[in-house]
């Protein structure tokens, strides 16, 4: 199951509101490949397709495809707010960095 951290949920629910969008889900999308595999993108739609599957953590409402169940069952989604940086992170435990990755730490 997907988890969405209370970070990311209530920086979500402050979007949501601010953009008057509260009937909007968040959405997570296959954005390319990667050395340890997929790479995740995330949007806000207003209501599902024909072709997604619909979870929901922390409040929010997740869409996504169903194709894409099985790669994003572990899924992590947490917000930042530091000196550092700022924003949401996305963490799939069951990819790993592949051989020979030079921009993985």
């Amino acid at each position: 199951m997907i988890e969405i951290t209370d970070a990311a949920a209530a920086e979500l629910k402050m979007i949501l509101e601010k953009e008057k969008k509260n009937d909007h889900r968040l959405r997570i999308f296959a954005a390319g490949m990667g050395c340890s595999g997929i790479q995740y993108g995330l949007s806000l739609e207003e209501s599902p397709g024909a072709e997604d599957d619909v979870q929901e953590s922390n409040g929010i409402k997740i869409i996504f495809s169903k194709d894409l169940q099985d790669e994003i069952s572990e899924l992590k989604i947490d917000y930042i707010d530091n000196h550092n940086a700022k924003g949401f992170i996305i963490d799939n435990p069951d990819m790993q960095c592949g051989s020979g990755c030079g921009s993985c730490g």
